[in-house]
């Protein structure tokens, strides 16, 4: 198999379903979700093996579950085939959130990215996945999309912040606030 094919030298692409404008809002969603999944991948590269196991099961698991979401993004109609993503994956998302954040001390302030090369890089996740959001939800706007999808990107940031903070408490790291921050975080209960 050769990976050119020359079918989108004019500048078209195929979907599930037909084929659009390589600029077409549905590719631009189903992308950034793409470059989502390659910035997963890289800050996996900064995890430590042994202490992050966990997070780097959970994090292989919604590196197949963003492409998913793009593949669900891809489709044109729904009738063509079930789609993938589904309220199930946002629950375990949410159990995911709460599992971590049990373990990261009580913050009142926002916090500033960084601390370690890994926690940078999941905020890095976190700001992607804000803007594949962004992009489901103009495609929303005027075409069918699975509205778990835009569910699950919107939980996936919050457990992107989350796991950030993960990170660098395992690392011995603690957050950053933002200095001029007023106290915007109510305290764990």
């Amino acid at each position: 198999m050769k990976i050119y094919t020359r079918t989108g030298d004019a500048g078209k692409t195929g979907v599930i379903g037909g084929r659009v404008d390589k600029d077409d809002v549905r590719v631009e969603a189903y992308g950034t979700v793409d470059e989502l999944n390659c910035f997963i991948g890289q800050a996996m590269g900064f995890l430590d093996a042994e202490r992050d196991a966990d997070l780097l099961a959970d994090l292989l698991q919604i590196q197949h579950e963003t492409f998913d979401c793009g593949s669900d993004l891809a489709l044109l109609k729904q009738e063509l085939r079930p789609y993938k993503v589904t309220a199930e994956m946002v629950d375990r998302l949410e159990a995911w959130i709460d599992k971590y954040d049990a373990e990261t001390p009580d913050i009142q302030r926002f916090i500033l990215p960084g601390g370690s090369q890994a926690s940078a890089a999941l905020h890095v996740c976190r700001t992607v996945c804000r803007r594949a959001e962004r992009r489901v939800v103009t495609l929303a706007r005027t075409q069918p999309i699975n509205e778990e999808v835009r569910r699950y990107l919107n939980r996936l940031s919050d457990l992107f912040f989350t796991v950030a903070r993960v990170a660098n408490h395992r690392a011995g790291n603690g957050d950053v606030e933002y200095i001029r921050s007023a106290e915007v975080f109510r305290r764990k209960s």
